[in-house]
This record gives structure tokens, C-alpha cells and sequence, in this order.
């Protein structure tokens, strides 16, 4: 019979590496809810850019930041880890740095901080998911990567609350929260490099065989891209529909995003531990249909009187927030139990690849699609949806048998086992601050 997995709270703080990579993750995600909604605004109000050469900006920096990717995919698979989140962080700093030596009216000193600023983001979740593939195995590693969403969503929506609180200040303000988000960075980079974790990539042979190819996991990449869009519908969509076309208050906007981040910080571990008896690729296709069934209810929300519309808006928000934390919890935590330990890397990069993609073109589609209505907006989502769903379903795993073998000290070194598959036969290093070596 099928068991729920449990995990106490101090296991997860070490699958993160131990409190002080914790402590960097809420760092990192404080700081970057500080500055990251409102670049657009410095770039406004404090460079003195128009929005239209502000909003290209960004865009070009998001998606020129893609190319980065494949590269740290092969440098987590030359053993890296702590270093590559630190460098991410690292790299985010000298973009806010960037912005506060930028001066008025330069356009191409803006680009190119929003474009390190993009290189960071991402580059940060293939490494953060490195970093915790090596130290935990299994379900307890999806409950790890839960929480770590979890921790980082909390982060973003206080750092977002301070910031909103000091947006009366104008520029001044702005710089400030410029200032502080690069301390921050600073500091998160410097705990994440002082966990030192690196693996030996030598441990398991990198052939021409199964454990040496990353798998080619085409219907999940292609899906992970549709399923993005549920990320971007609580911040882009749902205004758009509330404002627009409703013509309900702005505070119903304030209040959907706020449901959305409080259900996640609160339901990420709880649901994805619930989940733990189904299998991942079953729990990401029931993702997709409960994602698509959202669509539909916001289709129906919209079509109800306008008493009603905003309200009911906001309800089906919670289905639509289910939904993404099903998607959260199964999609990387599928990629590091399908990848061979050798090119997990590679097989992150290739995850984060179809994310960043989903996530650059969600707007412009969105917006295209309710240029035309509601029910091309809602039905077209929901049915792009359904299908990515059933192409996760149809496509299949390879075995992810395995061998644990006691390591030295009490630890657990895992083994191949007869069939490809699943992030095992790594051996991995942690020097603490003094040195010693475990």
C-alpha cells in the first residue's frame, strides 16, 4: 500500500545544505522581492527611460539570459554546486550595482543590468535543485525542493510588502532598495559560498551508455512550457481580466496575489508530501487538468454578473493555486529522478530552458489571446493545457531502480541499479567554515 512520505523540519534544513545555505536562499529571496517588481519603475522614474525602451530592455535581457543556461547545466556537471548558486548570486549583485551607477537617460547601461540580473535568475534554480539533488535522495528530496520554493516565495512577498511600503519616498526610495537588495546579494552569495559543496563527477563513469545521456524528456519539456503560464496568471492575466474587463478595484488584484503567495508558502511541503504516494509523472499530469479546469472556472467567473465576476474571480484563484503547487512540486523533482547522475546538470539546464521560455512569451500571449475575449483567452489555455497534459501522461520513464549502500560516517552513497534513470552514484564533499571536510 502506498505511504505519505513525512519529513521533520531540521531534515529539511540539511537537505538545504545546513542553516547557512537556508539562511542564503532567505536572504537572496528577500532581496530580490525588494527590487525585481519594480525595475521597471527605476528605470521610470530614476533613469529617466521611456517605458517603452525600459519594457525592451528587460525583455531582451530575460531572454538573451537563456544562453547562459546550457553553460551552467556542464559546469554543475563538472562537480560544481555551492559556487554555481553563489556565482548566481554574485552575478545579480553586479547588475543592482549596475543600476546604481547607471546614469540618466543611458538606455544601454540599464540593458545590460537588467540583463545581468537576468543571467542570475536564471541560472539560480538548476543550481539551487543541484545543490539539493546531491544532499537528499527520493521523496525527501522533492519535500526539500518544495520547501526551498516555499521559503523563496515567502522571501519575494515580504521583500515586495517593504518595498510597496517605501514606494512614497520616490527615486530616493527606489536607490535605496537598489543599495539594500545588493547587500543582500552580497551576503546571500557569501553563505552559499561558505557551504563549499562540490561532487566528484569521476564517481560514476560519464559513458556512451544509459547513466552517460541526459534523458530526452520532450512531451515533459514541451509541457513544462504551457504549464508555466499558471505562474504568470496571477500576476498578468488576472489584473488584466479584473482591471480591464470587470472594472473591479485594484485591491481585488492586491488580494488574488496575495491568496496565491500565501497558499504557497503555506501548502507548497504539506500538498507535495501528500502527493508522495502518487508517482511524479501522475502528479504533474494531475496538475495540468486541475490547472485547465482553473481556466475554465475563471472562463465562467468572468461570465457571471458583475456583482459576482470579482469575487468569484478570487475563488477560483484557489483552484488555479492548487494547480500550480501540484506543477511546482512534481516538475523539477521528475527531472532529478529521470536524469543520471552525470548529466543531472545538463538535464536542469534543458528544465530551465523551457521555463525561462514559457516564462518570456506568457505575456505577449496572454495579452494577444484576450485581445480577442475572454473565452479565446480562458478555452485556448485550458485546452493547450489539457493536451500538455496528456503528452506527460503518454510519454515514459525510464527505470529508476537503485541501490543504497552505507557510506562512512552514517551517510548514504547511492549505487546505479540495473536500470538508467534517477540522480544516484554521486559522491559529494562539504567543508565547513573551519575547514574539515565531510
Amino acid at each position: 500500500m502506498a505511504t505519505t512520505t513525512r519529513i521533520q523540519p531540521r531534515a529539511l534544513v540539511r537537505a538545504f545544505g545546513g542553516p547557512r545555505y537556508t539562511v542564503a536562499l532567505a536572504v537572496d529571496a528577500l532581496g530580490t522581492g525588494l527590487l525585481r517588481p519594480f525595475v521597471l519603475l527605476y528605470g521610470v522614474t530614476v533613469l529617466r527611460l521611456s517605458a517603452s525602451a525600459t519594457g525592451m530592455a528587460m525583455t531582451a535581457g530575460s531572454v538573451v539570459a537563456l544562453v547562459c543556461v546550457p553553460a551552467v547545466g556542464r559546469w554543475l556537471d563538472r562537480g560544481a554546486r555551492s559556487a554555481v548558486v553563489a556565482a548566481s548570486i554574485l552575478v545579480r549583485a553586479a547588475g543592482v550595482a549596475l543600476l546604481l551607477a547607471a546614469p540618466a537617460t543611458h538606455v544601454w547601461p540599464f540593458a545590460t543590468a537588467v540583463l545581468l540580473l537576468g543571467v542570475g535568475n536564471q541560472a539560480w534554480p538548476a543550481a539551487h535543485a543541484a545543490v539539493v539533488a546531491t544532499l537528499v535522495h527520493g521523496r525527501e528530496r522533492d519535500a526539500a525542493l518544495a520547501a526551498g520554493r516555499a521559503l523563496r516565495n515567502a522571501g519575494l512577498g515580504a521583500g515586495a510588502l517593504v518595498a510597496t511600503a517605501s514606494l512614497a519616498g520616490g527615486a530616493c526610495a527606489l536607490r535605496a532598495l537598489a543599495a539594500v537588495t545588493a547587500l543582500a546579494y552580497l551576503g546571500a552569495a557569501a553563505l552559499a559560498w561558505s557551504v563549499r559543496l562540490h561532487t566528484r563527477p569521476d564517481a560514476v563513469p560519464a559513458d556512451d551508455g544509459p547513466q552517460g545521456r541526459a534523458p530526452r524528456m520532450r512531451a515533459l519539456l514541451a509541457a513544462n512550457v504551457v504549464y508555466v503560464f499558471c505562474l504568470n496568471v496571477p500576476e498578468i492575466a488576472l489584473p488584466l481580466i479584473l482591471v480591464t474587463r470587470l472594472h473591479a478595484s485594484p485591491a481585488w488584484s492586491a488580494a488574488v496575489f496575495v491568496t496565491n503567495t500565501v497558499l504557497v508558502v503555506s501548502l507548497q511541503v504539506p500538498v507535495t508530501l501528500l502527493m508522495s504516494r502518487l508517482s511524479r509523472r501522475r502528479v504533474l499530469t494531475l496538475a495540468g487538468v486541475v490547472l485547465a479546469a482553473s481556466y475554465l472556472g475563471f472562463l465562467t467567473a468572468t461570465s457571471v454578473g458583475h456583482a459576482w465576476s470579482a469575487p468569484s474571480v478570487a475563488g477560483v484563484t484557489v483552484v488555479c493555486t492548487i494547480g500550480e503547487i501540484l506543477y511546482a512540486g512534481s516538475a523539477a523533482a521528475l527531472v532529478t529522478a529521470l536524469a543520471p547522475a552525470p548529466v543531472l546538470g545538463r538535464a536542469l539546464a534543458r528544465f530551465q530552458l523551457s521555463t525561462g521560455l514559457g516564462l518570456a512569451v506568457s505575456p505577449a500571449v496572454i495579452t494577444a489571446l484576450d485581445s480577442h475575449g475572454p473565452a479565446v483567452l480562458w478555452g485556448g489555455l485550458a485546452a493547450v493545457t489539457l493536451l500538455a497534459a496528456s503528452g506527460v501522461a503518454a510519454e515514459k520513464d525510464p527505470g529508476t531502480d537503485s541501490v543504497v549502500a552505507a557510506a562512512p560516517g552514517g551517510g548514504q552513497v547511492r549505487q546505479p541499479g540495473n536500470r538508467p534513470g534517477g540522480n544516484r552514484g554521486v559522491e559529494y564533499t562539504v567543508t565547513d567554515p573551519a575547514g574539515n571536510r565531510r
